[in-house]
């Protein structure tokens, strides 16, 4: 791996200013923004699955899919529990 990344930086060039801001600020912004993308990630995937079960009448439960993905699958994401119980409090 180390030779893609030595053979990649000949090729793809990184910024060239150092930054100077709050770095503490800039990594929380950056973690904020990695944890809304999961949002969306997990939005699009669920809606996806709510619309293939209306269109073919499976009448799946997502919360209960949240919980087999977290306990049976490399998704174990403790935010799995969190969109179970919202689907819990509004199926």
């Amino acid at each position: 791996i180390k030779e893609e990344r030595v053979n990649a930086s000949k090729e793809l060039n990184g910024p060239k200013a150092s930054f100077d801001g709050d770095k503490k600020d800039f990594l929380e912004k950056i973690r904020k923004a990695l944890y809304m993308s999961k949002i969306c990630s997990y939005a699009q995937g669920f809606a996806q699955m709510r619309k293939a079960s209306e269109d073919n009448e499976w009448n799946l439960k997502l919360g209960d899919l949240a919980m087999i993905w977290r306990e049976g699958c490399i998704i174990r994401a403790q935010f799995l529990q969190k969109i179970k119980d919202a689907y819990d409090n509004n199926p």
